[in-house]
């Protein structure tokens, strides 16, 4: 059963608008894989060069963040929720 990966209004260029994308992976790097895979381009919105993520990314599976899991190997589980969520800030 494919993950509904979440993508955020800034990296909707890369998916034509689409706002839900359903892929089928095992951990949040193979979800990043597929997205780019599919929409190239999409993984420099959301990894460092060293293929880290991006300082002011998060990403959220079934609402819990992955760096406080293990990170992009992170596990997905069949019909998981994947939220890519740019963080704010401002004062």
């Amino acid at each position: 059963m494919p993950q509904k990966v979440v993508i955020p209004a800034p990296l909707r260029k890369y998916t034509a608008g689409a706002e839900i994308v359903e892929l089928e992976a095992e951990t949040i790097q193979g979800i990043i894989d597929g997205l780019e895979t599919r929409f190239p381009g999409i993984r420099s919105g959301i990894c460092e060069s060293s293929g880290s993520l991006r300082r002011f990314i998060n990403i959220y599976v079934d609402g819990e963040d992955v760096r406080f899991l293990s990170n992009l190997e992170t596990a997905v589980r069949d019909g998981a929720e994947i939220a890519i969520v740019p963080a704010i800030a401002g004062g």
